[in-house]
């Protein structure tokens, strides 16, 4: 607990088996109450090793649903849970658990309802190995994003992110792609809800084990990311609606 609410943690995980026990070792126990692993349909044994080490709330998916859909299952079963700050850590030891304390303090103290850490605040990215490509495709889409959504975040693209319970349930996440591009949309969703993300600096690693997509899946997201932000901007400038921002949630 954090100030009387539920911390949970949730790892997204696909062939994490090399890197899960050292991000989980990490975490901070005094203050985290669940963990909860969802496997998407690793060929490795990540659902084992998760058993082994004392993790309770494990989900495997016999089919890979992608990242977006592995995020669904996460904050289904956190929210499930009673979780009142949800924490996405990938499992691949890209990102420090050790920001997590500062992480969950910003919803606990009821600052920010959001928060992202952020690889591109300091210089920390291309010293922890972000390839070239990556850096520029990564600053030029934070441009373009911030112009037409009206933000000014310092990256839309990183996998470490906390929200509050009253985030999770007023975005309609379900409907959002099962890709990577799952993570821009959750945002327009946030920003249209009218919460702001918090950042914090975040020192990231990149190595052979830690997850990345190739050449041509980042090409993909590129213009994935470019149509949900002018789609965002459409839908607030009144041209035309977007069914991601207007449709209500399952009951």
């Amino acid at each position: 607990m954090y100030k009387g609410k539920k911390v949970i943690i949730v790892l997204p995980a696909y062939n994490a088996a090399q890197t899960l026990e050292i991000t989980y070792k990490e975490i901070p126990f005094e203050i985290v109450d669940e963990v909860v692993l969802v496997d998407d349909a690793s060929k490795d044994n990540t659902s084992e090793l998760g058993k082994s080490l004392g993790i309770k709330h494990i989900i495997r998916h016999e089919q890979n649903r992608g990242y977006g859909g592995n995020q669904k299952s996460c904050y289904n079963k956190a929210l499930e849970l009673g979780g009142d700050i949800v924490v996405m850590l990938h499992p691949d030891y890209q990102y420090t658990p050790k920001l997590l304390v500062s992480i969950i303090a910003l919803i606990g103290e009821e600052v920010y309802e959001s928060v992202f850490a952020s690889r591109i605040l300091g210089n920390g990215a291309l010293r922890g190995g972000m390839p070239m490509y990556k850096f520029i495709a990564n600053r030029i889409l934070t441009f373009t994003q911030n112009v037409l959504m009206g933000q000014k975040l310092s990256e839309y693209h990183t996998g470490y992110r906390a929200y509050s319970r009253k985030v999770l349930e007023a975005c309609n996440y379900e409907i959002l792609s099962d890709d990577f591009v799952f993570d821009n949309q959750i945002v327009a969703q946030v920003f249209n809800a009218g919460f702001e993300i918090a950042e914090i600096t975040c020192p990231t690693k990149y190595f052979e084990e830690a997850s990345s997509i190739n050449f041509s899946r980042s090409v993909k997201y590129g213009f994935g990311v470019l149509g949900t932000s002018f789609r965002y901007f459409f839908h607030k400038a009144g041209i035309a609606k977007w069914s991601l921002l207007t449709t209500p949630k399952a009951k």
